[in-house]
């Protein structure tokens, strides 16, 4: 067997065990096949998550799951206005000498065995916090003690209070494009679904819930060998090259190509964003989708996908369209879709 033989059929059993890692997930998180898949998405391309929903809908559990089912620690952080950059590196406290005392925080002793890293409300911490957190993201390492730390493992995910914009600080367009997804998790809407989560007991102790989840469904510490192999491995054809190129230009030049919105000009709406990185992104985004599927090459259906998820909160629009939250984009995806030929 050649060598890209042994990385088809390596691929293979790996997509094996990311389709038994959903079922897991799922074990503990019902009714949000999707939101899971797209977490399982993020996961094999080595991906930063923002996930978005109204507070009770199983946010927390559901990345403790993904962080069981990855067989590695989980670490979380709240964030809060008075929240310094220094809460996320090092805790102090008075020893029983009454003398003061500095330890590592929980993130920096896990950094060797942490594969999700979950900050709550990313938006009440302080923008030097996000500062800290982006470089994190970026560079998966940060500086503490004197010292260089390294987080191989690591993806961060976060949510943000959409509700209360009292002592908010909104992330700036750069922090948000450093996210590899958004993701908006709902209430489910399947009826049975809703039985259960209200009146089946188990739902009310996470940890019995935790439980049902098979330990290292897949090994964290092999995900970033298996992205890599999988980015190599699901192509691109000339024509589906073409389509993306095509579907960026209508993004960035939605008049150029005849699209028109009600009670919008589109000529002045986009006023920045879909780069070249989230375009990177949404290819990145696709090929997994597509080895998901149990194919090795990308189609249109893949990209549409993952499309909103991976673009729509890179694309700035003119501040007076933005008051109406992401709805002049979505529209803006959607035309764009409509307009663009499938090949």
């Amino acid at each position: 067997m050649n060598d890209d033989s042994q990385k088809v059929h390596k691929l293979g059993e790996w997509r094996e065990r990311a389709l038994a890692f959903e079922q897991e997930i799922q074990k503990a998180v019902i009714g949000q096949e999707r939101v899971i898949r797209l977490v399982t998405i993020g996961v094999f391309a080595r991906g930063h998550i923002m996930i978005e929903g109204d507070v009770g809908v199983g946010k927390t559990t559901l990345l403790r799951a993904v962080s069981r089912a990855l067989g590695g620690d989980f670490a979380r952080f709240e964030g809060t206005v008075d929240m310094m950059p220094s809460d996320i590196l090092y805790h102090t406290y008075l020893g029983d000498d009454g003398r003061p005392r500095v330890e590592a925080s929980e993130l920096l002793r896990l950094a060797d065995t942490l594969p999700v890293f979950f900050f709550n409300e990313i938006n009440r911490a302080r923008p030097q916090v996000h500062s800290l957190l982006l470089r994190l993201m970026a560079e998966r390492s940060v500086t503490a003690f004197n010292r260089l730390v390294n987080f191989p493992y690591l993806q961060v995910f976060a949510d943000r209070n959409m509700v209360e914009r009292e002592e908010t600080f909104e992330l700036p367009a750069a922090a948000r494009d450093r996210f590899f997804m958004e993701i908006s998790m709902q209430a489910p809407a399947d009826p049975e679904a809703r039985r259960s989560l209200i009146f089946d007991p188990v739902f009310q102790d996470v940890d019995l819930l935790l439980d049902r989840v098979a330990p290292g469904t897949v090994d964290y510490r092999e995900i970033g060998r298996v992205a890599r192999v999988i980015q190599e491995t699901v192509k691109a054809s000339p024509t589906l090259q073409s389509y993306v190129l095509n579907l960026w230009r209508a993004l960035t030049e939605p008049a150029s190509v005849g699209i028109s919105l009600r009670d919008v000009d589109v000529a002045t709406l986009v006023k920045g964003g879909a780069s070249p990185r989230g375009l990177a992104t949404l290819a990145l985004a696709a090929r997994v989708r597509a080895w998901l599927e149990g194919r090795d090459y990308l189609t249109p259906d893949d990209i549409k996908d993952v499309f909103l998820e991976v673009m729509a909160h890179r694309i700035f629009v003119d501040p007076i369209h933005a008051l109406r939250g992401d709805e002049p984009v979505r529209q803006l995806c959607q035309a764009v879709f409509d307009t663009i030929p499938v090949p």
